[in-house]
């Protein structure tokens, strides 16, 4: 079993959190493999882990509370940015401030951090799910025309559409 499962069981996620953690590692190794420049492992372990901190919270700080366990269990930068950074398609300063969590940037920046964070969008739980259905869930959500929509499109475009 994978270190990064066993680390998830210990801390108690629930079943489903580790079932689309597989996936989303799953579908972010996929996207991975059509760049010559990724770090494979990289995106491997971040998918695996970029939930982690739905084992103390369900909430949007999620991914903030998750960076913090890892960073307390010494884990890489590299890693612990993929975590913070994975929600939507990245939080700016300004969505931090609304949203009530720290206030810094939480865009992804590099390719590692945008493949997972796109693979998870991917998903609906542990069932993947195309960029269409995504888009429809995030109106109902967002609105219609909520400006992280059209940012999806173009992360898809980046790194998926141009594969195909």
């Amino acid at each position: 079993m994978d270190e990064e499962i066993k680390l998830l069981k210990e801390l108690n996620c629930p079943q489903w959190v580790i079932e689309h953690s597989k996936g989303v590692s799953r579908k972010a190794c996929e996207i991975a493999s059509n760049f010559e420049d990724v770090d494979m492992e990289l995106v491997r372990v971040g998918g695996l882990l970029h939930d982690i901190g739905r084992s103390k919270t369900n909430s949007i700080e999620h991914a903030v509370i998750g960076a913090q366990i890892l960073k307390e269990r010494g884990y890489p930068q590299e890693i612990i940015n993929i975590v913070e950074r994975h929600i939507g398609t990245g939080l700016s300063e300004d969505d931090a401030r609304e949203l009530g969590l720290p206030i810094k940037d939480y865009t992804p920046q590099t390719l590692e951090e945008k493949i997972v964070s796109h693979a998870d969008n991917l998903f609906n739980g542990a069932d993947e799910v195309d960029l269409e259905f995504t888009i429809e869930k995030w109106k109902r959500k967002l609105g219609e025309n909520h400006p992280s929509i059209e940012k999806l499109r173009k992360i898809h475009e980046e790194l998926v559409l141009r594969f195909e």
